[in-house]
């Protein structure tokens, strides 16, 4: 995977394996980027770049100190950030030289066109349609809606299957740790809390199978359809999870014709041409001044005949037929990562609230089961409810037990 390594010498990219540790990681540096291993200080922490001497050793910049750790467990994936300070200096390679260039060569128009890359639209998606489950995408959006008034961003990842049709159809939302702001939507996630969700989607036949979104109100006055900011999260995820039917929604408020306001799903894929981009590295993060409705490139593209280095992002958007189906599972118990956060109590009043159902369908709600594998042992106890839970069989007394004890302190 591709790691990004901004120092005082701008920002650089180095490639590791996917299961890599910060000490391969710091040998992937010294060898590309020609920084000693011993000379080397990383964090996560952007602040490292502007800390001085001794306040480099500030507990806020040891995050990375453990050599053995792996990057994934750090939340370090395909396009992440590292910020490297180093003493002594280095010597920062330039472009390669090749004796046959423009001058030693003659090469026709014909040539420096080929050798550009065109910015085409792609016609068809991959994934023919998503299809959210009803009451996940309205627990979703109701809490937008009515605790965050559209006003900062919130994200999840959407679990559910794929036909050989391409049809996608999404069963639950799984919300990961965030901080949203108007414009942005910081994804912190917690890997052992994401192991456990795909753990309970595989137990019950399912997958990730994209990401879902909000734009705020602020942006919704803007001229685009997604920011540049939102196309590189989207291609990131797209990424790191490659999956050719991943799709990426977006949940947002528009004007009515009475002069109200109505929350509108749209469904997208990104083009295979915007991931592979991104995957070589092609985007430019750092523009302050340009319009969000452009991506700027690395290098001059092509387009519709002229050379340009900023995308209409337009053009890296697949239009996705979106439906909704009312699914198997049910979407009641508070959800993860919210406030306030689900506790044992919850567990108790849900029990309480669902007793006239049979056992499998008390508990057969993904935030419940998420909640509950902090309990259970997550290889053995949890895909044995799974498999309960799919068959619509009855839940083993040993079970019902635990789950019931677990909320009768209250």
């Amino acid at each position: 995977m591709l790691i990004r390594v901004r120092s005082r010498d701008g920002l650089e990219r180095v490639t590791v394996d996917a299961n890599a540790t910060v000490k391969q990681l710091q040998y992937a540096i010294a060898e590309t980027l020609n920084v000693p291993v011993s000379q080397q200080l990383l964090s996560r922490n952007r602040a490292l770049l502007l800390a001085k001497g001794a306040d480099r050793d500030a507990a806020s910049f040891t995050d990375m100190k453990n050599l053995d750790s792996s990057l994934s467990s750090l939340g370090l994936t395909h396009g992440a950030m590292v910020y490297l300070v180093y003493s002594g200096e280095r010597v920062v390679a330039g472009p390669p030289v090749t004796p046959h260039g423009t001058f030693g060569k003659k090469m026709t128009m014909d040539d420096l066109i080929a050798r550009q890359t065109r910015i085409e639209r792609q016609e068809k998606p991959h994934c023919s349609s998503l299809s959210l489950d009803r009451d996940a995408a309205n627990s979703f959006q109701n809490y937008v809606h009515q605790s965050l008034a559209f006003a900062v961003k919130r994200g999840g990842f959407m679990y559910g299957s794929v036909n050989e049709a391409g049809e996608v159809s999404v069963e639950f939302i799984y919300e990961p740790p965030q901080q949203g702001s108007e414009d942005r939507l910081l994804l912190m996630r917690d890997m052992e809390e994401e192991k456990h969700a795909d753990i309970i989607a595989a137990g019950l036949g399912l997958r990730k199978v994209g990401f879902i979104f909000t734009q705020t109100v602020s942006q919704s006055k803007k001229d685009y359809t997604l920011s540049s900011i939102e196309i590189r999260q989207a291609a990131q995820l797209h990424a790191e999870f490659e999956f050719e039917c991943w799709a990426t929604a977006i949940v947002k408020l528009e004007g009515n014709d009475e002069g109200g306001t109505d929350v509108h799903f749209e469904a997208f894929q990104l083009s295979d041409q915007c991931v592979k981009l991104y995957k070589e590295g092609w985007f430019v993060e750092d523009c302050p001044d340009l319009d969000p409705k452009l991506s700027r490139m690395a290098k001059d593209v092509v387009i519709l005949s002229k050379d340009t280095r900023d995308v209409d992002n337009d053009f890296f958007l697949v239009l996705v037929k979106i439906l909704d189906h009312e699914g198997p599972f049910s979407c009641t118990f508070p959800v993860e990562n919210r406030q306030p956060f689900s506790s044992l109590e919850a567990l108790k009043v849900h029990l309480g609230h669902n007793r006239n159902k049979p056992y499998v369908k008390r508990i057969a709600d993904f935030h419940l089961l998420l909640m509950l594998s902090n309990y259970l042992d997550v290889n053995t106890d949890v895909p044995q409810l799974m498999e309960c839970i799919q068959a619509q069989g009855s839940v083993p007394d040993g079970y019902q037990l635990i789950i019931e004890s677990l909320g009768s302190d209250f």
